[in-house]
């Protein structure tokens, strides 16, 4: 479970810009969200091909399509059909409980390596399924691929951007997941005349972004807030520079400093003190001297901490 804690900051902006280093490491990483959005998508398609029903599931077929006095809503009416819909929606539930921890203690990057690995898995199971046990396998990988890259995905692009990009690049993972509905939907529209051939393709295609995340994780830099979490002070800074291309982070690294001390206070706390504990932020008088930038008028920043109780 995820806390904030506020940190007091120092009053002015941190230094650094968006390299391009950065945007590719964002574009790599929201593949998670596009995996994500592609899995909801694919499902209701495929179940509503012919093909597939038949060879897994022809008692749906029957009522489909030669039972016509069946009301609509009652056609897809299966246990198994719904467990497979609902399969990865339960796995990516229980997944999640543990790439939290995970994450936290070897880094985000490598639980986006995780993700992916079981991304492939469970879209290859899939692909190739000859029975049904074999496709609740595969959604149930794909599911706990989902819960540790939705753990880590939002984290690793929240703390690679810097702070003025920080919104634009984290609505990245969101934006994705949108595009791996339409992706999916255009798909099982195009593969649906195929036959057997077609659902395996829509289900199989999700090992195209899952291969993309597992070797981009192979060169992506870690972010230096989860150095930080494991002690590694040293690389931490080393890797603060290069990503915002500056070599002046004392201040934005000392500050990630204290958030990571303050989230290690918290997660110590037992859980019910944490979530009843009232946090108030400091108030602030902001003055506007229309002499000054738009990025040194403001007086007091804060660093907002994520951490797993």
């Amino acid at each position: 479970m995820g806390a904030g804690v506020v940190v007091a900051g120092t009053s002015n902006a941190y230094p650094g810009k968006l390299t391009w280093s950065v945007f590719k490491a964002c574009i790599v990483a929201s593949m998670g969200g596009l995996i994500f959005g592609y899995d909801i998508g694919i499902s209701g398609g495929v179940t509503s091909m012919d093909s597939f029903l038949v060879r897994f599931f022809p008692s749906v077929y029957r009522q489909k399509n030669l039972d016509t006095s069946t009301n609509e809503y009652c056609q897809y009416d299966s246990e198994v059909l719904t467990l497979f819909t609902s399969s990865l929606y339960l796995a990516a539930l229980l997944s999640s409980l543990v790439a939290s921890t995970m994450t936290r203690k070897f880094g985000r990057k490598n639980s986006m390596l995780i993700g992916g690995v079981l991304f492939f898995a469970g879209a290859l199971f899939n692909a190739f399924a000859q029975a049904i046990w074999m496709l609740i396998v595969g959604r149930m990988l794909l599911g706990f691929g989902i819960g540790f890259c939705n753990q880590s995905v939002p984290l690793y692009l929240s703390e690679m951007a810097p702070y003025k990009y920080r919104g634009s690049l984290n609505v990245m993972f969101q934006m994705s997941i949108t595009i791996g509905i339409l992706i999916a939907n255009v798909l099982n529209y195009l593969f649906a005349p195929l036959g057997d051939l077609g659902w395996r393709l829509s289900l199989g295609g999700a090992m195209v972004p899952a291969l993309i995340i597992v070797v981009g994780s192979f060169f992506l830099p870690d972010t230096p807030n989860s150095m930080i979490e494991r002690g590694d002070h040293e690389a931490a800074r080393a890797s603060l520079k290069k990503i915002r291309g500056v070599e002046e982070v004392d201040e934005e690294f000392r500050d990630m400093i204290m958030a990571s001390d303050a989230c290690i206070q918290e997660s110590t706390k037992p859980m019910e003190e944490s979530l009843t504990k009232k946090v108030s932020t400091p108030t602030h008088h902001v003055h506007h001297d229309p002499l000054l930038p738009a990025a040194h008028r403001h007086q007091r920043h804060h660093v907002l901490c994520t951490s797993s109780l």
